[in-house]
C-alpha cells in the first residue's frame, strides 16, 4: 500500500535495519531518511562500534540521507533521550510524520519506543514485528542480503563468531537458544550487500578487540 506520509528509519547499520528498508520499499512506504546514533568520542556507530565512514557508505549505497546524532560517552540515558528528542523534534518540523524500527519481538523495546514517540505525534512502524526469526533469517540470505558479525556478547554466544559472514553455515553452526537474527543482543551485524543497496560496500576485515564486556570485530573500507 502506497502512502504520502514521509518515514525516517532508525538505523543500526545491521542486517534487521537493512532488511526492514528493503521490506518498506516493497510495501510503498516513502523512506526519506536514515537515523543513526554515534559514538562521538570513536567516531563508530553507538553499538555495533562500525566505523562512520562505513555508516555514510550504507547511507550512499541505499540512496538516502544520513541523519547521524552524537552521543557522548560514556552516555547516560537521559542525556541519550535528550539528544533523541530533539533530533525527533527536528524531523517532525520537516514533515516525518513516520519512524520505522526493525524490531522483531522485544514487547518492551516496541513499547519504549511507542511512548517515546507519542508525545511528539510521530507513528512508530515495524514492519518486521512478530517475524518467525529462523524464517526471516534465511529469507534474508536468499534474497541475497550480506553481512558480518562485529560485536558478539561473549555470555550468550562464542567469541570465535565475532567477524563470520551472517550466511547458511553461520546459521547452522549457532547453538540452541541464540536466536538466529540475535534479537536478544547475543550478536550485531553490518549490513554491506543486498536488495536495499544500490551497490555493495566493499569490506576489508580488520582487528578483533575485547572491550566493555563485548568482543568486536572492525571492518574496513578498502585503501583507494
Amino acid at each position: 500500500m502506497t502512502t504520502d506520509r514521509k518515514t525516517v528509519l532508525c538505523w543500526s547499520s545491521g542486517k534487521d535495519s537493512a532488511w526492514a528498508l528493503h521490506v518498506l520499499r516493497q510495501q510503498g512506504t516513502e523512506v526519506v531518511g536514515l537515523l543513526t546514533t554515534t559514538n562521538a568520542e570513536f567516531d563508530r556507530v553507538a553499538m555495533h562500534a562500525v566505523r562512520t565512514e562505513l555508516l555514510r557508505a550504507q547511507a550512499a549505497a541505499a540512496e538516502l540521507p544520513l541523519i547521524e546524532v552524537p552521543l557522548p560517552y560514556p552516555c547516560s540515558n537521559s542525556e541519550y533521550e535528550s539528544r533523541m528528542s530533539t533530533a525527533v523534534a527536528a524531523l517532525r518540523d520537516q514533515n516525518v510524520t513516520q519512524m520505522a524500527f526493525g524490531d522483531l519481538f522485544l514487547e518492551d523495546v516496541r513499547r519504549y519506543r511507542e511512548e517515546r514517540l507519542q508525545p511528539v505525534g510521530i507513528i512508530p512502524l515495524f514492519p518486521l514485528w512478530g517475524s518467525n526469526t529462523r524464517t526471516l533469517a534465511r529469507e534474508m540470505v536468499t534474497a541475497g542480503l550480506r553481512a558480518h558479525l562485529t560485536c558478539v556478547d561473549p555470555q550468550q554466544l562464542d567469541p570465535s563468531f565475532v567477524g563470520r559472514a551472517f550466511d547458511e553455515s553461520l546459521l547452522a553452526d549457532l547453538p540452541p537458544g541464540v536466536d538466529p537474527c540475535g534479537e536478544r543482543g547475543e550478536f550485531h551485524t553490518f549490513a554491506h550487500a543486498g536488495p536495499m543497496f544500490r551497490s555493495p560496500i566493499p569490506i576489508t576485515p580488520g582487528p578483533t578487540v575485547n572491550r566493555d564486556g563485548f568482543c568486536f570485530a572492525d571492518l574496513l573500507l578498502p585503501i583507494q
